[in-house]
């Protein structure tokens, strides 16, 4: 048996916050050459090496079960697959290695698409988008509407931690301040000129159910960003970030051309005072990360099948990819919602938000300007903002700005559990808005509470 570092069990100890005294986790045999996709479980599935079985490279293939390899021996959990390993190949959108092939030729297409775009009219635009979009619901993973991958997986992983110490409850520090029960974000992206001009209207709606948003602007050739809606966007309690450098779809395009763009957005975001960016149309390589100098980034879906690049983090959780702390996507774009199902209501909407809170998640939404500005959008968002804040009178969500969410994020990071004269408390700067919470096992799964407070 090969013990995993303890590197290797961070991503456990980073969602749940418990006490680092967790049993180790060994290999169970020689990992697999190649890495491919597998189950955990009827319903988890996995990419990455595995000792137990060949790894498919195909979803559409028949999928080994590595959940069946898994044994307790002692206070050791012995596992077929590095968990870590898989964790990040999903966060990172690893797995669409295998369909590299399709990749490159897709980004032919897109780089044709974006050369001819500025003359088409948007119906043409539409059209060729419903086309591209036309096999959606038959992708087979992440799961639609929302995907819980991630969470699955280290969820069973504490189950089976806590079964090798035969033990039923531990303490760990909930994932939200104040113990609110899941996170809401909302963002608007900003694309074009008539968007810029009707920020402030969108501030005005928004102001009205008490609910402050960010605002991404393209900083280069989009539209002039004049200094005077900067201030009022800051002293009015909103947000700015940057998107993008000139919204043109070819950030990603190679590698020499991202890092010189690359520059021009960081300098930008110094200039903007902003914390946070997003890339154009979602479009997203984790691999280059490293070059963008902000706190956080917003350009990974939780599930893509409806997004020009396919793929998807499976998680409704942030996760850091190295110094930048990734805040996922989790619901449909406003666009996709409007344009290509073509559905004027908050019903989707209501059924992602009700899978994210479900598991105490982060509930983001992208609202674009440009696509409100038509009365009956407008309406329907109006419906989400007062669904939103009829959410937070219940105390269902905590409504933040980006910003306050990634710096809540990286302070819990931080904290550590500690235990004194036989009782838990929370170390750390900033300790006074976490609470502790209790994880228990009940039929096999995690159920959560909280620790009595007086």
């Amino acid at each position: 048996m090969k013990n995993l570092a303890q590197d290797s069990t961070r991503p456990l100890l980073d969602r749940f916050r418990c006490t680092d005294d967790l049993p180790g986790f060994e290999l169970n045999g020689q990992l697999s050459h190649d890495s491919g996709y597998f189950r955990f479980g009827p319903n988890i599935t996995c990419y990455g090496q595995c000792s137990s079985g060949l790894p498919a490279k195909r979803l559409t293939d028949p999928l080994h079960d590595a959940r069946g390899h898994v044994s307790i021996d002692g206070p050791a959990v012995q596992l077929p697959f590095d968990f870590a390993q898989v964790v990040d190949n999903l966060r990172y959108e690893r797995y669409l290695i295998n369909s590299l092939e399709e990749y490159r030729a897709i980004n032919v297409l897109r780089s044709m698409y974006y050369f001819v775009r500025p003359f088409m009219p948007p119906s043409v635009r539409r059209s060729l988008q419903k086309l591209y979009f036309r096999d959606w619901d038959k992708a087979p993973f992440p799961t639609w509407p929302v995907d819980h991958t991630i969470e699955n997986i280290l969820e069973q992983l504490l189950v089976l931690s806590m079964k090798s110490r035969n033990i039923q409850r531990i303490p760990f520090i909930w994932f939200w301040p104040n113990g609110a029960s899941s996170c809401t974000m909302v963002t608007h992206d900003v694309e074009t000129r008539a968007g810029m001009d009707f920020c402030g209207q969108v501030m005005d709606l928004n102001d009205s159910f008490a609910i402050k948003t960010s605002f991404q602007l393209v900083p280069e050739k989009r539209y002039a960003i004049p200094w005077q809606l900067l201030d009022c966007i800051r002293k009015r309690g909103f947000e700015i970030n940057i998107h993008d450098l000139n919204h043109d779809g070819r950030l990603f395009r190679n590698r020499k051309e991202f890092l010189h763009r690359a520059e021009r957005i960081n300098d930008y975001g110094r200039q903007f005072g902003a914390l946070g960016f997003r890339s154009a149309v979602m479009y997203r390589n984790v691999e280059w990360y490293d070059a963008l100098d902000f706190s956080y980034d917003m350009s990974i879906p939780n599930v893509a099948h409806l997004d020009p690049q396919r793929g998807g983090c499976c998680s409704v959780f942030p996760f850091f990819v190295g110094k930048i702390l990734e805040l996922p996507v989790t619901t449909t774009q406003d666009y996709t919602l409007f344009h290509i199902f073509n559905d004027y209501s908050i019903r989707l909407w209501r059924e992602q938000v009700s899978l994210i809170k479900r598991r105490h998640g982060l509930i983001s939404f992208i609202i674009h300007p440009d696509y409100i500005i038509d009365g009956a959008a407008r309406s329907v968002y109006t419906e989400l903002l007062q669904y939103l804040s009829e959410m937070r009178s219940h105390g269902d969500t905590w409504i933040a700005l980006p910003r306050e969410v990634a710096a809540w994020w990286r302070l819990r990071s931080e904290l550590n559990l500690v235990k004194t004269e036989g009782a838990w408390r929370i170390d750390g700067e900033g300790k006074e808005r976490a609470v502790i919470a209790y994880a228990e096992v009940v039929d096999d799964r995690l159920t959560y509470g909280f620790a009595p407070r007086f």
